[in-house]
């Protein structure tokens, strides 16, 4: 029986959702650490585990997985080669989420999701300053 069984909708249509997801999933590779809404940052915590655990498992069918869920060949080579050797033997549990209060704004919940044992230079991580190094970065990436 699946009862209450589902998922958050988080107010957004399925393919809206599948993109917020995506692109909050590539960012937290990025940078090992993200701030956004706590219920966005529940949704994300699984979805993150799940994205680890197959890149620790070395086989061509689980890269061609991770690059089609992540759409970026950079956040795949991530994965493989350097948070599945940091988490080799961590059967699972690889982020947090910490509460971080409330957005001034509209007062809405706020919460930092990282990974547990991150890398604290990562977040450090300089943006392309000028076009051309910015035009090398978006070739790197697999249009969708």
């Amino acid at each position: 029986m699946r009862h209450k069984i589902g998922n958050k909708k988080l107010n957004r249509t399925s393919e809206h959702r599948k993109a917020l997801i995506k692109n909050m999933l590539n960012s937290l590779i990025k940078y090992e650490q993200i701030k956004t809404t706590l219920p966005k940052a529940k949704v994300l915590k699984p979805e993150a585990d799940k994205i680890i655990t197959l890149g620790k498992k070395d086989t061509l069918q689980n890269t061609k997985a991770l690059i089609s869920k992540l759409q970026s060949t950079i956040s795949a080579d991530k994965v493989k080669k350097t948070l599945s050797k940091r988490y080799k033997n961590r059967k699972g549990g690889y982020t947090r989420i910490i509460k971080a209060g409330f957005r001034y704004g509209d007062n809405s919940p706020v919460a930092i999701i990282e990974f547990v044992d991150r890398d604290v230079e990562a977040k450090k991580i300089d943006k392309p300053k000028d076009k051309k190094e910015k035009d090398k970065v978006q070739d790197k990436k697999i249009s969708a």
